[in-house]
Formats: C-alpha cells, sequence, structure tokens
C-alpha cells in the first residue's frame, strides 16, 4: 500500500483520474495465495487488460498496468462522449464507462445500434480528422437529431447551483477566479454543468456525500446521478 500510495487507497478500491479528469475505480482483491498468485482486479472498463505478475511483482504493478490501460482508452471514450453529446442516445442513464455500444434514434421511428470497438474506436473510415458524430452523419447521407430538450444556448455554461457562467473574481478563489463552469453532469440526458467550486460547497453540505481525499463523491442536484468532484485548495 506504501507503494502504492495512501492517497489513491479507497475501501480496497484504487481511485485514479486519467488525463481527461475522469474518476477510476480499481478494485484489487487478494486472496491468500497472494503474492504467489496474481489478485483479481475488476473496473468499469470496456474490457480489462492482461495483468502481467510474477512472485515479485507487487501491487504497485498492479496500479501502474491499469494507468497504460485507461490511456489506450483515451479514444474510445472521446467518441463515446461525442456520441452521448451529439445525438440521441436511447438509455443513456443506464449507460456506463463500460458500454461499448449507442442505440441512437435517427427519426420518424427508427433507431440504429452502434458497436463501437473499444480498442480501436476510429479505424473507420478514413476521415479520423472528424468526430465519430460527423462522420456516422456523412455515412447515412442525413442529419442526425441531438439529444431531446437541449437548448444549445449560453444558458447551458450557467452553473446549476450559482446560477452565474463565471466565478467572481476573488482572491480567496484562486486560479479558479473568475473562472467559467468547468464540470458537466455526464448523464447525457441532464448535462447540468456547475463550477466544481460551487459543485463542491454543495456536495459538503449534504450528509450522504463521502470523501476521498481531494475527490467527493456524491449526486447531481438536478437528476441524483453519481458525480465526482476534485475539491482543490483556495488561497
Amino acid at each position: 500500500i506504501e507503494e502504492i500510495g495512501w492517497e489513491h487507497l479507497l475501501k480496497l478500491a484504487e481511485d485514479l483520474s486519467d488525463k481527461k479528469e475522469r474518476v477510476h475505480v480499481l478494485e484489487i482483491l487478494l486472496d491468500k495465495s497472494y503474492p504467489n498468485c496474481p489478485p483479481s482486479v475488476s473496473a468499469d472498463v470496456p474490457y480489462l487488460f492482461d495483468l502481467e505478475w510474477s512472485r515479485n511483482s507487487r501491487l504497485n504493478d498492479v496500479v501502474k498496468q491499469f494507468r497504460q490501460h485507461l490511456e489506450k482508452l483515451q479514444q474510445f471514450w472521446s467518441a463515446v462522449e461525442d456520441i452521448d453529446q451529439s445525438l440521441w442516445v436511447s438509455d443513456s442513464a443506464q449507460l456506463h464507462r463500460a458500454t461499448s455500444f449507442r442505440h441512437i434514434n435517427i427519426g420518424n421511428d427508427c433507431s440504429i445500434m452502434l458497436h463501437i470497438r473499444a480498442n480501436e474506436p476510429r479505424s473507420l473510415p478514413e476521415s479520423k480528422d472528424k468526430l465519430f458524430a460527423e462522420n456516422l452523419a456523412n455515412l447515412l447521407d442525413f442529419q442526425l437529431p441531438g439529444p431531446p430538450g437541449v437548448e444549445k444556448n449560453d444558458q447551458q455554461l450557467d452553473c446549476g447551483i450559482c446560477y452565474s457562467q463565471f466565478l467572481p473574481v476573488d482572491d480567496e478563489l484562486g486560479p479558479k477566479s473568475g473562472g467559467t463552469t468547468d464540470y458537466v453532469c455526464e448523464n447525457t440526458t441532464c448535462s447540468k454543468a456547475f463550477h466544481s467550486v460551487c459543485l463542491g460547497d454543495w456536495l459538503r453540505s449534504i450528509t450522504t456525500t463521502r470523501q476521498s481525499f481531494d475527490v467527493l463523491f456524491g449526486n447531481c442536484p438536478y437528476c441524483s446521478q453519481p458525480v465526482a468532484v476534485k475539491i482543490g485548495t483556495r488561497k
């Protein structure tokens, strides 16, 4: 545990953030055969990595391999997030980071099922410089409907707690001073924007919120779906 770092440990689960600030939990289960045999691992990812293990391996090696695996999945998550934000996805509240398919409404009571290759999400078509949703529209040769009830205006940028797009200019806010909304609920039927400062303050006021070092875990004040927000130190 000392090698992994206590700042990452959360009830025998590994709390990690990738380069896009997505929070991940790696569960590591140890049995009596450890360390002669590898531990069991599970995570909310489309497929698990092949754990390389020897009698000299440590838990820190598991965490390093998981971080490398998260790096390989960045394009996949960027692709599905583009789909969720741009297209009309059915049952979006039931989707998880491990989900590699999307049920897309295309209008006129028609829908299509997309299966995204997690290891090669942009292998086809050749127009890799375009977003997934744009490529799909070009393939079908018609404009696909966006998410229902989403208005593309500045109101989407207003914080759902302080109802302002920008934080006040205040030295106590440190680098967040005067900043715009920087957190969006991952539930695509909600997609409410927040200042992480405001959301953090709101989560602190809720008794069911739990904290693991610099991350607060709770529920969105609008849709009650799980949220996880990093809290920074203020001046």
